[in-house]
């Protein structure tokens, strides 16, 4: 299994929540918001839609990884 673990502040955190609300692309977990990659590339396909990259900026996600961890 592939992880990516990125950094991310509260407000950030909080948008993500509010943005992405399928459980089947985003779940929490112990504080973490775990991000289900191939199920994430499939909703931007379906919905033209991109709002992870929106909200964290910048960095660089790997979506060759399964998951993507928000800490």
């Amino acid at each position: 299994m592939s992880l990516q673990d990125i950094h991310i502040a509260n407000n950030q955190r909080k948008r993500l929540l509010k943005a992405i609300v399928d459980e089947k692309l985003l779940q929490q977990d112990e504080g973490a918001l775990v991000l289900n990659v191939a199920a994430y590339l499939n909703y931007k396909t379906l919905s033209g839609e991109s709002p992870i990259e929106e909200i964290v900026g910048d960095i660089e996600l790997d979506y060759g990884a399964e998951y993507i961890i928000f800490n």
